[in-house]
Formats: structure tokens, C-alpha cells, sequence
């Protein structure tokens, strides 16, 4: 049997009617959204359903958003069995669900938590985040500490060889901008986002994400789920909190994760959530290993 692993995007993959068909085609999809919606006591799912745009784009929606959906898809599926998991930013609480570590309920709201909470810290500390394509990550590195007189800046994710997003105050990451084109980027684009995610204008953000942290029921993995901040497998219980925490100012170690999860013998890898973001980084990563994606319906009924 070829090792297979769960994977779960992040924010951005958002979009207006998003696990609708899930909604109206199972009866647990139904229950986990009704679920959902209790525990927040927030209607999100008319959000996810309808819109508006601008509304469901916001942190504080966006995030438990695609975690319902992503995880709603894991549960349906749940038969496919992965022997491990991973999730890219946000997406790590899906793979920790899928890994029984943290129940649904506790994590939605875990989750919800954690988007006003970032969404708050991009208010208070005004920062940006900037895709920078075709520099390898040691380059990448160097130009954000050149750029670090002017203000903040670090990697904040390791995506695929060759595409890394760097996050920080305005000034800085403009600053860093300039330098690795100087060094021979193919191309800088600054992001539409709504804070300097993964970067130490989340501080705010970490102390009240470490309070709900602590407020959590969190138990050992069922299997190991890949942690952002070291790109290795985990299943304790005290590492899954303390990572968590780390994660919110600590680079998304993407790439390394990937390659970590093929060495140790995964062969099959299944983006499940809204969007494709996922399976094109693996293909940039690794051209050779299976990648499907689990998104509506359809997809489900495929492996029920």
C-alpha cells in the first residue's frame, strides 16, 4: 500500500460558495456546519455561502472558513485512511483535527480566536508580505537582514524552490523588495494581505493565541502531522501546543516538509480543502509524486 498523507491549505484558498454542495449532499457535512455555526455563534456558513466577498475575506471569517470546509472533507473521507498529515499555516489545525488531536468544536473556535486575533495585530502593527520568485532561500535571508535597518522583515514562507514570501513593516519589506531584485529576483509582488503574517508584528496575536492555546483540549496525534516551524513529524500532545504558538512569528517551512514527508516514504498526497494551491507546490517540489485534490463533492463520492 503506498503511504499516503493529508494535506490542508491556508488562507487565500477562500471563495464565495464555498462547501455549499457539501451543505446540501451530506447529511454530516450538515451537522458539522450547524455544529460549526453553534460553537461560534456566528452564522459564518451564510458567509460561506453567500458572501459578500469583502466580508468572508476578512481573517476573523476567512480562517474558520476554510478550516470547516477542509476539515468537514477529511471527516467525509476519513475511510482513505493518511498515515500522516500536514497543513500550510491555517491548515495545520485541519491536519491536527483530521489527526484527532483536537476535537472540531474546540478547534473552530480555536481558529476563529486566532483570525481576530491576527486580524487585530494587522491593525495595531501596520505590515505587508511579498512574494519574491527565483532567489534561493539563503539569498532571500541575506537580503531581509540588509533590509532590516529599515524596518522588519523576515521569510515567512518556504513555499516551493524558488518561491518564498517575505513579511515585515511596510518599510522593510519595500526595502527587501529592492534588494532582491538588486540580487536578481524574477519577480517581487507585494501581497494583498491584512497583516505582516509569520513575521514578530504577530507578537500581539501570539499571547492571545497562547491563552486559547491553554484553554484547549489538545491530545497525542493518531499520526504524525508535519509541523510548520521544524518541517518534522509530531504527535505529543506538548510539542502540537507549543509549536502552534511558535507558528504564529516563525516561517512556514513548506518546501522542507514536503521533502521530509517523501523521504519518509509518502507517495500519495491529497490536497483536501477549497483550492489548488497545494498541488502546485508539490509539483514544484517533487514532479514525481501523486498529487489529488478533494474539494466538492464529487471529489468525495469518488473514494466513499
Amino acid at each position: 500500500m503506498a503511504k499516503k498523507a493529508f494535506l490542508f491549505p491556508g488562507q487565500g484558498s477562500q471563495y464565495v460558495g464555498m462547501a455549499k454542495d457539501l451543505y446540501e449532499q451530506s447529511v454530516e457535512a450538515k451537522e458539522m456546519i450547524k455544529t460549526a455555526d453553534d460553537a461560534l455563534g456566528v452564522h459564518l456558513s451564510y458567509i460561506m455561502f453567500n458572501g459578500p466577498e469583502n466580508e468572508l475575506k476578512q481573517t476573523e471569517y476567512t480562517q474558520p472558513a476554510i478550516f470547516m470546509h477542509s476539515v468537514i472533507l477529511a471527516s467525509i473521507i476519513r475511510t482513505l485512511q493518511p498515515d500522516a498529515a500536514a497543513g500550510h499555516s491555517l491548515g495545520e489545525y485541519s491536519a491536527l483535527v483530521s489527526a484527532n488531536a483536537i476535537q472540531f468544536y474546540d478547534a473552530v473556535k480555536l481558529v476563529r480566536i486566532r483570525g481576530q486575533a491576527m486580524q487585530k495585530a494587522g491593525i495595531e502593527n501596520p505590515g505587508t508580505m511579498a512574494a519574491i520568485i527565483g532567489l534561493n532561500p539563503s539569498i532571500v535571508e541575506e537580503c531581509c537582514r540588509e533590509a532590516s535597518s529599515d524596518g522588519i522583515v523576515q521569510p515567512a514562507n518556504f513555499n516551493s524552490p524558488g518561491q518564498i514570501v517575505i513579511s515585515g513593516s511596510v518599510e522593510g519589506v519595500k526595502k527587501a523588495m529592492e534588494i532582491c531584485k538588486l540580487k536578481g529576483a524574477k519577480l517581487v509582488k507585494e501581497l494583498v494581505v491584512s497583516g505582516a503574517f509569520h513575521s514578530p508584528l504577530m507578537k500581539p496575536a501570539q499571547e492571545i493565541l497562547k491563552d486559547a492555546l491553554e484553554n484547549t483540549p489538545i491530545y497525542n496525534a493518531r499520526f504524525p502531522v508535519y509541523a510548520n516551524v521544524t518541517a518534522q513529524p509530531i504527535t505529543e500532545k506538548e510539542k502540537i501546543q507549543n509549536l502552534l504558538y511558535e507558528q504564529l512569528n516563525s516561517p512556514v517551512k513548506w518546501e522542507e516538509t514536503i521533502k521530509n514527508m517523501v523521504n519518509d516514504g509518502v507517495e500519495e498526497f491529497y490536497e483536501i480543502g477549497p483550492g489548488k494551491v497545494l498541488q502546485g507546490l508539490i509539483k514544484r517540489i517533487n514532479p514525481d509524486v501523486k498529487s489529488f485534490g478533494i474539494e466538492k463533492y464529487p471529489d468525495v463520492e469518488k473514494y466513499l
